[in-house]
C-alpha cells in the first residue's frame, strides 16, 4: 500500500480505508463459496509412492470411505425392529444416494438370484472339464443329494433337476461373507445386543462431504418416518463409519472454531475494555484479527480450491497474535506532542521492529508452505496471509481510524508498572532459566525419539464412545478386516480381472489352512472373459451327457431321465455371450462389483480383495503368499499410516528447523551484531526447550501440531524479543511499551489458553504448547534484557 497523507495535520488519507474495506468484502465472498473439508487424507503426502498411492485413494473414495453402519437398538421386541430396518431400507434405496444398502431381506434380490441362475455355468468356478466326467458328475450329484437334508435343502430341491451339480448353491457359497450377520425376522441382527442392523454404501465419493451429509439427513429422515407413531419405548437409531466420522467431524471442528473465536472475543474483549477503558478501541483492535482469519482462510480456498476443517480451526489460534499487532499500535501511538501525529511516531520509531517481528513470522511459516503434505501446507499458507493481512491493517488502516492510538488510560498504568517490575526484577534469575533450560534439554534429548510418537489418529476429534460403537456394528454386521488390503491392478479390466484369479487361487491355499476364514472377490460374479471361454468349453454336447448322466446316477435316487432339464441348460449356456461388465449396470449387484473393483485415476483398473481372517491369521503369511505377483499389493493399513506418519513428521521437523535457521539470518542481517542476535535468539530457544521439557515431564506424546505449536512460540516470542531489544538499544524502558507487551502476552496466552482445553485433540495439542510457550517467551526475553533501564516517565 502507499502512505497517503492529507493536508490536515499529516493524517493519513482513507484511500487505505476503503482499499481494505474492498479485499475484506473480497475475501468474504470467497470464503462464502468455499468447500471445507475433514478427511484426514489431506494430512497424507500429495508425491506418495505406489503403495502409498493404493491406500490414499482408498482413503478419498473406496469402499471403506463410502460404507456406513447402521444400528436399529431398543424398541418394543425384535419384530418392531425388523419393520424399521425393512421400511428404513426402502427408503433408502430410493434418491440415487446410496449404491447398496443391505439388512437380510433378500426381497430385493430374487431378479439377481434368476440371473445368477441362468449365468451359473460361466460363474462357478467348479465349472471344468473334470467337472463334466461321469466321475465328477457322480461326486456333484451325490454332493448336493446330501445337502438336501440341510437347512438349504428347501432352496436346492426346486432347482434340482435343471441344476443337479449344485453350481448355483456354490456359487452362493462363495457370495456369502465368511463371517456373515445372524438373521432374525427376515433382517439381520446382532449377536450380541438387541439391534438390528443395516450395512450401505454411499453413492458419493467419502472426500464430497456436502453430498454424504445429505445422505446421512436421508438416513435420518426415513428412520423418523419409519418410526413416526410408535408407541411405548420407540427404538435407536445408531450410524458410524468413515463417512460418519467424517461429516461429524468437519461439523465439530466448525462448530468448536466458531465458540472458540466467540469465547476468545468476549474474554479478550473484557479484558482490552479494561486496558483501553474506550470501546472505540476495543472495536479498532479486532479488526486486523478479523482481516487475518478472513484473508487467511480465502487465500487458503484460493490456492488449494478446498479449506481443511483443521485449518479453520487453526484460524482461533490466529486471533492470539493478530491482535498483538492492534495493541501495539494503540498503546504505543500515544502522546503525541502534536495531536494527529502519534500514528507518524509509531512509525517511525515502533514499526521497524514490529514488521521485523513480522518477517520472522513469515519466514518461520513459509518452510511450511512448501511441504509435501497439503494439510501441513494449507497451515502454512493461512498463517503467512493471515499475519500480513493483520499487519497491514494495523500499518495502515487505524492511523485512519486512530491516529493517536487509545486515548483512555485504563489499568495500563498497573499494567506498565507490573511490567516494569518484572523487566527489573527477572534478570536476577536469568542463571535459574538457564540452568532450567539446561535440564529441560537433557529431558528432551534423553527421551528422543519416544517423545515424538504420537500418530495421525491423534488428529481426529472421534471420541472413544463412537469408535467403540463402531467396532461393535462392525462386529455385528461380519465386516471384512479393514487393517489389510489386498490391492489388485491391471492395465485393463481384463488384465485385473485375471490377476484377481490368480491371486485367489493362492488365497484359496490360506483359506485350507486356516489362516483366513475366507474371502471376497469381484471375480465371483464378474470372471475374466478367458475363465468364462475355458468354462463354457468344458460343457459337452448333449448326446455326450446324456450318456454320462446314465453311467453317473447308476445306483443314485435321482435317475438320468429326470435331468433332461439339466442337459437342456447346459446346452443353452454354451451360448450364452460372456458376461460384461454392463451386463449389471443398475442391478443389485452392480454395488457389489462397484465395492470390489473401480477405474484408477493413474489409469488402468485395480479390484480389492475383502479378506476374513482365520484363527491363525498373519499379514506376513499373507504378504508371503501372494510374493511374486508384480500387479498385487498387500497394504497394512496401520503400518502404512504410521510410516506416513513419520515420514510428516520428519518432513516438517526439517522444514520447521529450515524456518528456524531463515529467522536467524534475517535477525543476523537486520541486527548486524552478534551480541544481538544472541540476546534476540536465547530467549526463543530457552522458551521452546522449556516447553518441550515440560511436556517430556509430563509424557505427553508429541506429534505434528505440537511441531507448529513449536513454531507459534517463536513466530509470537520473537516480536517480544525484539521490542526488548529495541529497549535495550536505546537504554530506557518505554512504559507504553512495556505496557504493549504486557497486554499482548496476556491476550496471546488466554487464547491459546482456551484452544488448549479444546475437545478438538488438534487444536488442544497447539494450544497446550503456545499457551505456556509464549509467556516463557516474554518472561525470558525481560530475563535476558540486563541493560534495559528504569522506566520512563511520562507525562499525560
Amino acid at each position: 500500500m502507499t502512505r497517503v497523507a492529507s493536508s490536515a495535520g499529516g493524517r493519513p488519507g482513507r484511500l487505505a480505508l476503503w482499499l481494505w474495506l474492498a479485499l475484506l468484502a473480497v475475501g468474504i465472498a470467497v470464503i462464502a463459496r468455499s468447500h471445507f473439508s475433514a478427511d484426514l487424507s489431506a494430512f497424507l503426502p500429495k508425491s506418495p509412492d505406489a503403495r502409498q498411492r493404493l491406500l490414499i485413494e482408498q482413503l478419498q473414495s473406496g469402499i471403506a470411505s463410502r460404507t456406513i453402519f447402521i444400528g436399529i437398538e431398543g424398541g418394543k421386541d425384535a419384530a418392531q425392529r425388523a419393520d424399521v430396518s425393512r421400511a428404513l431400507a426402502s427408503a433408502m434405496r430410493q434418491g440415487g444416494r446410496f449404491d447398496q444398502v443391505q439388512n437380510g431381506d433378500t426381497s430385493e434380490w430374487k431378479e439377481s438370484g434368476t440371473w445368477v441362475f441362468d449365468h451359473r455355468y460361466q460363474l462357478s468356478p467348479e465349472v471344468t472339464p473334470q467337472r463334466f466326467t461321469t466321475e465328477g458328475l457322480r461326486d456333484a450329484i451325490v454332493d448336493t443329494l446330501s445337502m438336501l437334508g440341510a437347512p438349504a435343502g428347501n432352496a436346492l430341491k426346486p432347482l434340482l433337476d435343471r441344476d443337479p451339480t449344485g453350481e448355483t448353491q456354490r456359487i452362493a457359497e462363495g457370495l456369502i461373507p465368511a463371517s456373515s450377520p445372524r438373521s432374525e425376522e427376515g433382517v439381520w441382527v446382532s449377536r450380541s445386543a438387541p439391534r438390528a442392523v443395516i450395512l450401505a454404501t454411499t453413492h458419493a465419493s467419502g472426500s464430497d462431504l456436502d453430498e454424504v451429509a445429505k445422505a446421512i439427513a436421508q438416513v435420518r429422515g426415513a428412520f423418523d418416518a419409519a418410526t413416526t407413531g410408535l408407541s411405548g419405548d420407540r427404538p435407536k437409531l445408531q450410524m458410524t463409519g468413515a463417512p460418519i466420522f467424517s461429516v461429524e467431524s468437519r461439523d465439530q471442528i466448525k462448530t468448536e472454531a466458531i465458540h472458540l473465536a466467540v469465547v476468545g472475543g468476549i474474554v479478550m474483549g473484557a479484558l482490552l475494555l479494561l486496558a483501553f477503558a474506550s470501546p472505540r478501541a476495543l472495536v479498532v483492535a479486532f479488526l486486523p484479527v478479523a482481516t487475518g482469519v478472513v484473508w487467511g482462510t480465502a487465500t487458503v480456498s484460493l490456492v488449494f480450491g478446498s479449506v481443511h476443517g483443521l485449518t479453520m480451526g487453526f484460524g482461533s489460534t490466529l486471533i492470539g497474535e493478530t491482535v498483538d499487532y492492534a495493541i501495539y499500535y494503540l498503546i504505543q501511538a500515544r502522546g503525541a506532542a502534536t495531536p494527529g501525529t502519534g500514528w507518524r511516531r509509531w512509525r517511525d520509531i515502533h514499526w521497524p521492529t514490529v514488521r521485523l517481528g513480522l518477517l520472522t513470522s513469515v519466514c518461520g511459516f513459509a518452510a511450511l508452505v512448501f511441504s509435501g503434505f497439503p494439510g501441513l501446507a494449507q497451515l502454512g499458507v493461512f498463517s503467512l496471509a493471515g499475519l500480513i493481512a493483520a499487519a497491514l491493517v494495523a500499518r495502515f488502516v487505524l492511523p485512519v481510524l486512530a491516529p493517536d492510538g487509545a486515548t483512555g488510560m485504563g489499568m495500563r498504568a498497573r499494567m506498565a508498572h507490573v511490567a516494569g517490575f518484572l523487566v527489573r526484577g527477572l534478570p536476577r534469575l536469568r542463571w535459574v532459566f538457564a540452568a532450567l533450560g539446561v535440564a529441560a534439554l537433557v529431558l528432551v534429548l534423553w527421551q528422543g525419539g519416544d517423545l515424538w510418537r504420537a500418530n495421525l489418529g491423534a488428529m481426529s476429534p472421534v471420541p472413544q464412545a463412537t469408535q467403540k460403537l463402531d467396532a461393535e456394528l462392525r462386529s455385528d454386521i461380519g465386516a471384512s478386516d479393514g487393517g489389510t488390503l489386498v490391492v489388485i491392478q491391471g492395465a485393463d479390466l481384463q488384465s485385473a480381472l485375471r490377476n484377481t484369479e490368480a491371486a485367489g487361487a493362492r488365497l484359496d491355499a490360506l483359506v485350507d489352512k486356516g489362516d483366513l476364514a475366507g474371502y471376497e472377490t469381484v471375480t465371483r460374479l464378474l470372471p475374466s472373459e478367458a475363465a468364462q471361454k475355458a468354462r463354457l468349453a468344458s460343457l459337452p454336447d448333449a448326446d455326450t451327457l446324456r450318456a454320462r448322466l446314465v453311467d453317473a446316477t447308476r445306483g443314485l435316487p435321482l435317475p438320468a431321465s429326470r435331468l433332461e432339464p439339466f442337459i437342456a441348460d447346459v446346452q443353452s449356456a454354451k451360448a450364452l455371450p460372456i458376461v460384461q461388465r454392463a451386463d449389471l449396470k443398475g442391478g443389485p449387484l452392480d454395488a457389489v462389483l462397484g465395492a470390489l473393483m473401480f477405474e484408477r485415476q493413474a489409469g488402468g483398473w485395480a479390484t480389492l480383495v475383502a479378506l476374513h481372517p482365520g484363527a491363525s491369521f498373519d499379514a506376513g503369511r499373507l504378504a508371503a503368499a501372494l510374493e511374486g505377483m508384480s500387479d498385487v499389493q498387500v497394504v497394512n493399513v496401520g503400518d502404512e499410516l504410521a510410516s506416513l506418519y513419520q515420514r510428516y513428521l520428519h518432513e516438517a521437523f526439517v522444514q520447521v528447523m529450515l524456518g528456524a535457521l531463515a529467522v536467524v539470518i534475517l535477525l543476523g542481517v537486520y541486527l548486524r551484531s552478534g551480541r544481538r542476535l544472541l540476546a534476540v535468539c536465547q530467549p526463543l530457544a530457552v522458551a521452546v526447550v522449556l516447553t518441550m521439557g515440560g511436556m517430556a515431564a509430563l509424557h505427553v506424546p508429541l506429534g505434528i501440531l505440537h511441531l507448529v505449536g513449536l513454531l507459534l512460540i517463536v513466530a509470537v516470542g520473537s516480536n517480544y524479543a525484539l521490542f526488548f531489544d529495541q529497549l535495550r538499544e536505546t537504554g530506557r524502558a518505554d512504559e507504553d511499551t512495556l505496557a504493549s507487551l504486557m497486554l499482548a502476552n496476556l491476550t496471546t496466552v488466554i487464547s491459546f489458553g482456551l484452544i488448549a482445553i479444546s475437545n478438538i485433540p488438534a487444536l488442544s495439542s497447539i494450544g497446550r504448547v503456545v499457551a505456556p510457550g509464549a509467556l516463557l517467551a516474554l518472561l525470558l526475553s525481560a530475563a535476558f534484557a540486563r541493560a534495559t533501564a528504569p522506566l520512563a516517565p511520562k507525562v499525560r
